[in-house]
Order: structure tokens, then sequence, then C-alpha cells
């Protein structure tokens, strides 16, 4: 895991989508042209338990509910894979129809939001390299999204190794 700064060869451009604190899934769909559909794997309740819940996550409110899902274009693989983490007394205020992005769910409630970019990771995971369909590493984030001054969900994010044929390599050499 590195907290930002981030090692110097990474390049700027993975800088700014690893960074960033706009949608993912509008970038996406502004790189590849395409319409980026989510495809929500599994929205389940968990309880209390923090058990395997990143660092952070007992800010959120319990009981809780967990989101994952993969974002890809009609063409393609999946580009990004996604966990979240809501509160269950709060997640079907926010997330209404649960195959759209988040970002598209909130922008429809116009609700107004603070990204938090917590932490940013380089690793490889078997699950991933199944659903994306190419071997790692990956690059990810962990960040939350604020408002009205309170946590309203962390997020987990990790980027297919694929991004790099719209990015450019993630490591300066």
């Amino acid at each position: 895991m590195f907290k930002t700064p981030l090692p110097e060869q990474i390049s700027p451009t993975w800088k700014m989508m690893l960074l960033s604190d706009g949608s993912v899934t509008r970038h996406l769909q502004l790189l590849t042209g395409q319409h980026i559909e989510v495809d929500c794997l599994e929205m389940r309740d968990i309880g209390k338990d923090l058990a395997g819940l990143p660092e952070g996550a007992d800010q959120i409110l319990g009981p809780r509910v967990q989101r994952q899902g993969c974002g890809a274009s009609k063409k393609g693989r999946a580009l990004v894979y996604a966990a979240s983490w809501w509160s269950a007394d709060q997640v079907n205020e926010y997330l209404r129809d649960k195959q759209l992005p988040i970002w598209a769910s909130l922008s429809v409630a116009r609700t107004e939001l603070y990204r938090d970019v917590q932490a940013v990771y380089y690793g490889s995971s078997p699950f991933l390299e199944r659903e994306f369909g190419e071997p790692g590493p990956f690059w990810g984030r962990q960040y939350f999204f604020w408002h009205n001054g309170k946590p309203l969900t962390v997020i987990y994010e990790v980027f297919s190794g694929s991004l790099q044929r719209l990015l450019g390599p993630s490591l300066r050499l």
C-alpha cells in the first residue's frame, strides 16, 4: 500500500486516474468513447461485522451493505472492479437503480459529495485476474464519499491492466 504522494515512477496519466476526485466510470466513458455498464455482481447485507472490511469502514454506520461490481464497455472486458460499503439504512436512498454506476445514481439526485482518497494499492488477485481476463498486478485505490459532513460510503476500486492501452504504461522505467 502506498500513501500519497505516489512513487515518482508512476506515469502522470495513471496518477490522475488514481488520485482524481472525479468519477472513474465517467473517466472511462470519456477515454473509450463508449457507454460503461456496471455489472452488479453482488449486493448483500453484512450486518455490523467489520471482519475483512477496509480500514475506516467502521465510520459507516452499521448494519452495512456491501456492493460489488465491474464496469465495462459493451465491446470489452471489465475495466474496473469496485466494492463499496454503505449503511443499510441509507443505501436505497442513494442507489435506487443498482445497475447504474454509483456516480450516475448520485448525479440523478444531485447529491453533493467530497471524495477523500485514503490509499493506493498495487498487487495481484486470482479473483481479479479472472474478472479482468489478464494477469496482475493491478493498481487500486480506496476512498470515502462524504456528504453533509458525514461519511456516506467507503469505496475500493481496482483498475484493469488493459487500461494501459488508453493511459499508457503505468510505470516509467
